[in-house]
């Protein structure tokens, strides 16, 4: 079983920044992918970034450029820097684990990122 906790979410104004974190603990396999969804209102969740423990990074076009994903894989975290950010980034944010040895996924608890002027 693996456990997720996530920090750094909030309010920002647009062209603010925010940093997430996520941290994960339990039983944990490599090689491994650890990323963020998120999921507006009335919308459905969507990926924004991943990366594995090989260093293969997943990122959507429509934060390209602004969001940037790292991770440590001695302490098994990661994070997301949201930079520029604009009012349609506003969702939860749901840190993401793949375990590629057991083929199963594991989700955060969730971040809420409000960008609002």
């Amino acid at each position: 079983q693996v456990q997720l906790v996530e920090s750094g979410g909030g309010l920002v104004q647009p062209g603010g920044s925010l940093r997430l974190s996520c941290a994960a603990s339990g039983t944990l396999y490599k090689p491994n992918v650890m990323g963020w969804y998120r999921q507006a209102p009335g919308k459905e969740r969507e990926l924004v970034a991943t990366l594995s423990t090989r260093g293969t990074e997943n990122l959507v076009d429509p934060v390209r450029g602004r969001f940037y994903i790292y991770r440590n894989n001695i302490d098994n975290t990661a994070s997301l820097q949201m930079n520029n950010l604009k009012a349609d980034d506003t969702a939860v944010y749901y840190c993401y684990f793949w375990d590629n040895t057991i083929r199963r996924e594991f989700w955060g608890q969730g971040t809420q990122v409000t960008v609002s002027s």
